[in-house]
Formats: C-alpha cells, structure tokens, sequence
C-alpha cells in the first residue's frame, strides 16, 4: 500500500515559537515538487512531543490543504494513552489524512499484550489505514516480531515504520509478514539493506532537505537497480551521519535553515545545535554540494 519515499515533515517555527505556515507551506511544495511518495507531519521530528492539540491539528490540516491530493499524508496521531491516540486519530481523519502514524507507547512499556491491545483499540475505533512506528530507542520497549504479526493482521493496520535498527528482526518480520503489509525503514541510513532485504521504502528525514536525490536512491533500489542505488546509498551516507550527530530534529532543522528554508526556531527541550557539531554539519553540506 505505501512504498517509496516519505518525508518526515519538519515543523517550522517563527522567531516567536508559532506555528510558521508559510514556511511550512513551501516546504511541502518543494517535496511534492521534487517527487516525493507521501508526507508524514506530526511525528518526531516534527517536534510532536512540544505541540499544543490545536497546533498539531493545524499543521496536520496545512499539510492536507497544501498537497491537494497530489500524494498521500500520513499524520502523526501516536500517543501512549490509547484513549487519547484515538482522539488524535479522529481528529486526523476529520481533517482529511490518509492514515495515521502511531508510535509504540512511550515511558509506560507495554507488555507485549499491552502493544496488541493498544494498536488494535485504535485500528477498531478509527476506520483509517495505521502506519506502527517502533523506535525502542525512543521509547523504551522493543515491539517483538509475533506482536506485530498479530497486529498485521487486522484490516487497518498496513504498514510499519521500523526503526528498532535490528537488521535481523526486520528481515524475520519480512519473510513471515502478509503480503499486504509493508515494511518502511525508519531510518534513512538503513533504506538500502531493507529494501535488499524486501522492505517498500523509508519515512525519511533526510528527505526534508534533498526529497529528489531520496527519490533517486530508494526508486533505483525499488527497481533493482543495485549498482546505482548502493552507489547513491554511500553518496548520501554523509548526510545521513551528518543530519543525526545531535538528536533528530536538531541537526536538520539546522540544515533547512542554512539552506533558508525556516528559521531555525526549537521548542525546549530541544535546543540550537553545538557550535563544533554546526561546523560538521555544514562542511558535510557543503561536501554534498547541498550548500
């Protein structure tokens, strides 16, 4: 159902902490502009966790009335209070997008039983394509590979954005999973090994910045192109290193506003990039010929 390239939208703020809509408006048109597969607003590197209900239902409604229906949104609506992910996800369907983006219950550390019941409450109470997004490392708690195949199973639940960075579990979750269910990488770094491996694409961040070179890369791999995609694969690995040398959304935000793109505003706790890591980040633009 989803393959390609989606990009993790950046929210843009204004010097006064806002919501920024004309930046983020541009930014949308230059990722449909450049090709991308689908947009994925509200998620972690969107700043989630720091947005008031109503500003994540702006940017998630900005987000559908700027891509017009020329590709797919898949907002973020994750929470780990289950009734307040189906709220979120309510309202995302309400305001028009495509499926929802749930992250595994954070701090609270589900047993495995906890997961299925979680995913499956909101997958039943919102009528709308699911899209899990384990990320351990945010989270706290790993969802094992029988948890997910179980949750594969229900009708809304379509794909997984898979960022636990266990190469060995994606490729046992691919190799068992229904063929209507897709595995996306969470991370750019690992795109290409788990499209080798069967995996459909990646919810990308590098993407926010360069969404044509993302396209290239995971469509060469796509098409089993292996020599040119591994070839664009260590082209852009600077930048995949570059772009998380702080935690994410740091580093890229920096790198949109180098480009003038937004402002690089933050919402405590995340804060401006370190002055050594600025100097790192920008000589790696500037080796990709990005700046």
């Amino acid at each position: 159902m989803y393959e390609g390239v989606f990009t993790a939208l950046v929210t843009p703020f204004t010097q006064e902490g806002k919501l920024d809509e004309q930046a983020l408006r541009r930014l949308i048109d230059f990722q449909i502009a450049e090709g991308i597969d689908g947009l994925v607003p509200v998620g972690t590197t969107g700043e989630s966790p720091t947005l008031e209900a109503e500003e994540s239902e702006a940017v998630i409604r900005i987000t559908v009335e700027q891509a017009r229906g020329r590709v797919p949104v898949i907002a973020g609506a994750g929470s780990n209070s289950t009734d307040k992910a189906i709220h979120l996800s309510q309202a995302a369907k309400k305001l028009g997008a495509n499926a929802t983006l749930q992250v595994a219950p954070y701090y609270n550390k589900p047993t495995p039983e906890g997961f299925y019941r979680h995913f499956a409450a909101i997958a039943d109470a919102v009528d709308l394509p699911m899209v899990i997004y384990n990320i351990a490392g945010r989270t706290g708690k790993n969802i094992e590979n029988p948890t997910m195949l179980k949750l594969a199973a229900h009708r809304n639940v379509v794909a997984v954005k898979e960022a636990s960075g266990d190469i060995n579990q994606m490729m046992n979750l691919i190799a068992q999973k229904p063929a209507d269910f897709d595995v996306l990488s969470g991370d750019d770094n690992l795109a290409f090994p788990l499209i080798a491996l069967g995996g459909k694409g990646v919810i990308s961040v590098a993407s926010n910045l360069v969404p044509g070179r993302m396209k290239e890369f995971i469509g060469a791999a796509l098409k089993g192109q292996w020599d040119k995609a591994r070839e664009l694969h260590y082209k852009l690995l600077p930048l995949f290193k570059a772009i998380f040398i702080e935690t994410n959304p740091i580093p890229i935000k920096a790198a949109l506003a180098m480009k003038g793109m937004m402002q690089e505003v933050y919402r405590l706790p995340m804060c401006p990039l370190g002055a050594e890591n600025r100097k790192t980040l920008a000589a790696a633009l500037r080796e990709l010929k990005i700046l």
